[in-house]
């Protein structure tokens, strides 16, 4: 085959790359780096993590048998490489849309994805899994996890790690260095040592020194192989993962192609202890943009591919991420106990805002959520003011901090919950669904949802006052609706919504920001004949008893409307309704949210539809509810 012949055309699937040389697979990994370039400049998505693992993808489905080897993706960012070389080019241009590929890998959609994967650090306990599963069964298959230094952060990587050298003796663990925060510049020297501790001979020689020190008493043996460690740690490096019990291969250079192929054929044949190949990569290798604003292009919209510059969404609106930063920092501008923490998401919170004006009192954690919560709840408990910027999503992975290390001690911790509802292209890996459930549910916490950022502005605001017991505030992904901010917004009463519009049919009580929708519905169930009385509960918890009753007393039907999963907010309404005897009267009550599924990523506007949480929606609910059946058929379902 001539070096100057497209391969990547030829390529069906991994196999298909086992029969070339080194040289051809140089190109092929030339040609996957410009497919992907020209992938999601048309459909946007994750970028410069994907660009710095090309040689590593190719090297690796070269080297193992996937799918019957098992290959897993950290997060799924850097995976869309491993998508086109799996089967699914002809698809790739739907990455990230409606009824397209996902964004991260998905169990669903590939034999060569094992793992589903889309939050940090869970590669190495998954392959841990796997490995178990094979070494029980008495195959002989490959375990690799490929996970990136950022995921190294997070406390999850180490526990796995230290579980797995006495649970299995065959699982690689491919270490990502792409921020050269762990090793130091690779060359020559670290890519011969590397291939010589991962060759036969070297193997060899090992095991007969184990073998030799076995029959030494137990001090000796210690120091035999402490010794062994050491020598090769001042070497290579890698002495921290050879505590855990790894054996430590690298650093090597993860864009030379040589280098990978003969090192991952090394370590396929290392059977007798797990193995931590540590792999420097560059975000963006081989695209000048990306190269140059690796944090830029992380995750990016439809681009030119020939400057990296970005399509602009022309909105008169401030996104509510950025909202929520001004006004945290209008509040620390005179309160000095207030402090931000975030969770390795400084710009997708805004807390780099914060950051910029209040470096001392801006903390970067890394992605440890549980630690950052408990983190915070230690300030709090020292009289600090606490503000923990963290997407709806990743919350969950530190949910029992917020109970026995926050809401047992009923300490002020303020949670900032980012990416509140459907969060579009990113799916239901990303989805905050089920924060307003989870965070209800324990005593004393205040829950509150802004409609706009005018209402987030007063939820800080409140936050900021609330001092005696923890609170959160949820907002969405996106731009706000376009309505004025205060200069300085107050507080809320704690637990009282407020009334919109009046009317005297049905009552809609919104939740966060379908109140948009919950005021168009009314104004075409006005046009039916209906008027509505629309609120903004602001609080799902403590509940506004007092208007949730007078809503219950003066109309025929109550629709609740939020952005949250079954067991949120209208269960909350439901509960409070029956406990004060307002269902006895035949009130017609209808909740409103997110169906009882995991919606694949779409626009969020036609996620919401599907859902019907929008404006259609709300209204065929209150028409069905008020018994308008003949209505309800001009509605669009």
């Amino acid at each position: 085959m001539s070096p100057m012949t497209p391969l990547l055309d030829k390529i069906e699937s991994p196999a298909d790359t086992r029969e070339l040389s080194v040289t051809e697979l140089r190109q092929l990994a030339d040609e996957l780096r410009a497919e992907t370039i020209s992938a999601v400049s048309v459909t946007g998505g994750h970028l410069s993590s994907g660009l710095g693992v090309v040689e590593l993808t190719v090297a690796l489905h070269h080297v193992f048998d996937t799918p019957r080897d098992i290959l897993i993706w950290d997060v799924g960012h850097q995976a869309y490489p491993h998508k086109i070389l799996t089967g699914r080019r002809s698809r790739i241009r739907t990455l990230r849309q409606g009824g397209g590929l996902s964004g991260f890998t998905k169990r669903a959609e590939s034999d060569y994805d094992p793992f589903g994967a889309a939050h940090a650090a869970t590669s190495i306990s998954a392959a841990l899994g796997f490995a178990v599963a094979r070494d029980l069964r008495g195959d002989d298959n490959a375990v690799i996890a490929v996970i990136g230094d950022g995921s190294m952060s997070a406390g999850m990587a180490y526990e796995a790690m230290n579980n797995a050298a006495d649970t299995t003796r065959q699982l690689i663990v491919i270490l990502n260095d792409n921020d050269m925060s762990i090793a130091p510049p690779v060359g020559g020297l670290s890519a011969y040592l590397a291939g010589l501790v991962s060759g036969g001979a070297y193997q060899r020689a090992r095991r007969l020194g184990k073998d030799i020190a076995e029959h030494l008493p137990r001090p000796l043996k210690v120091m035999a192989k402490r010794a062994e460690e050491y020598a090769r740690g001042m070497a290579t490096g890698g002495t921290l993962f050879e505590e855990l019990g790894f054996y430590y291969v690298g650093p090597i250079d993860g864009h030379n192609m040589d280098h990978l192929v003969g090192v991952l054929k090394n370590v396929r044949e290392i059977k007798d202890g797990p193995v931590l190949v540590h792999v420097v990569t560059e975000k963006g290798h081989g695209y000048e943009p990306a190269k140059h604003a690796p944090e830029k292009l992380h995750s990016v919209q439809k681009f030119n591919v020939v400057t990296g510059e970005q399509a602009k969404t022309i909105s008169n609106a401030p996104q509510y991420q950025k909202v929520f930063a001004a006004e945290l920092i209008k509040h620390a501008e005179r309160d000095e106990k207030i402090v931000a923490i975030t969770a390795a998401m400084p710009s997708g919170t805004s807390v780099d805002m914060f950051a910029k004006r209040f470096p001392t009192r801006a903390f970067d954690v890394g992605i440890a959520e549980q630690h950052a919560v408990t983190f915070a709840a230690g300030l709090a408990a020292d009289g600090m003011k606490p503000f923990a910027a963290i997407y709806s999503t990743f919350l969950q992975r530190g949910y029992d901090q917020v109970v026995h290390d926050v809401a047992i001690q009923r300490l002020p911790v303020r949670f900032a919950l980012d990416r509140a509802g459907l969060v579009g292209a990113d799916g239901p890996t990303h989805a905050g669904s089920f924060d307003v459930g989870y965070l209800g549910q324990l005593p004393g916490f205040v829950v509150m949802a802004a409609a706009d950022e005018a209402e987030l502005a007063h939820m800080v605001s409140t936050a900021v006052a609330i001092d005696d017991r923890p609170s959160a505030f949820r907002y969405p992904r996106g731009e706000g609706v376009g309505v004025q901010i205060p200069e300085l917004a107050a507080p809320l009463e704690i637990g009282k919504g407020r009334i919109v519009r009046e009317g005297n049919s049905v009552a809609i009580l919104s939740l966060g920001t379908r109140l948009a929708d919950a005021l168009k519905a009314a104004d075409m169930l006005a046009a039916r004949g209906y008027t509505a009385t629309v609120a903004d509960a602001r609080f799902a918890k403590p509940l506004d008893i007092d208007l949730l009753l007078r809503l219950a007393r003066e109309h025929e039907a109550l629709i609740t409307v939020e952005e949250g999963a079954m067991g949120g907010f209208g269960a909350f309404v439901l509960h409070a309704l029956a406990e004060h005897g307002a269902l006895d009267r035949g009130l017609k009550v209808r909740t409103l949210m997110l169906p009882d599924v995991f919606q694949d990523q779409d626009k969020p506007d036609a996620m919401y539809a599907a859902a019907g949480l929008d404006a259609e929606g709300i209204v065929r609910s209150a028409l069905t509810a008020l018994g308008a059946d003949r209505a309800v058929k001009g509605i669009r379902a």
